[in-house]
């Protein structure tokens, strides 16, 4: 009788799992959200509308579009497993982490740009630096996610109807992806002449 409780309950706790995963996930986007909107606001508060000259509009344009590529990317990644499809998952998904680190370089040629045009001593270039460098962090961070579920999926560990790591990942990856579509307007499109 207690052996089939407790199997009873490892197959309760399994099918519970999953849900417990993707509220975990959404809460901790969401206390995400409040910190991306502090820094966003800052941007406000603390620098209004103006927007200084020297902003390389190219440059944020291009990084944005690489972004938006690379959140399609990611989904077909997270839909191939779920297909069954481990090959076209990992091809995507390594696709994905290409893409954030060409943004990644992409940063890097913004900021040496924005050194010369706004100081970080200088109230823009605070606030830019600032939102910038706290959103190249969860990129960062988000490569690192997607390169470690992209590694076990390489060796095995998921398939169609366990692959919650990956579908994690992957809307992290969309959290700052959608971040940065906000950060794009606030720092490079509201304001100016």
């Amino acid at each position: 009788m207690a052996l089939a409780t407790a199997a009873a309950h490892q197959r309760a706790e399994a099918t519970y799992r999953p849900q417990a995963n993707r509220i975990g996930l959404w809460l901790f986007l969401i206390s995400e959200s409040f910190l991306f909107s502090a820094f966003i606001s800052s941007r406000y508060v603390i620098a209004g509308t103006d927007q200084p000259e020297g902003l390389n509009q190219n440059l944020a344009l291009g990084l944005t579009v690489l972004l938006l590529v690379s959140s399609i990317s990611a989904y077909l990644g997270e839909a191939a497993i779920a297909a069954d499809d481990r090959k076209g998952s990992m091809r995507y998904l390594s696709i994905t982490v290409v893409l954030g680190l060409v943004f990644l370089v992409g940063v890097g040629f913004e900021f040496d740009e924005a050194v010369t045009h706004f100081p970080i001593g200088t109230v823009y270039g605070s606030v830019f630096f600032t939102l910038i460098g706290l959103h190249a962090f969860h990129v960062l961070t988000g490569i690192l996610a997607l390169a470690v579920v992209l590694n076990l999926t390489r060796i095995g560990h998921y398939g169609p109807e366990d692959h919650w790591p990956i579908e994690g990942a992957v809307k992290y990856w969309h959290f700052v992806d959608v971040a940065w579509v906000i950060i794009y307007p606030t720092l490079y499109l509201v304001g100016g002449s």
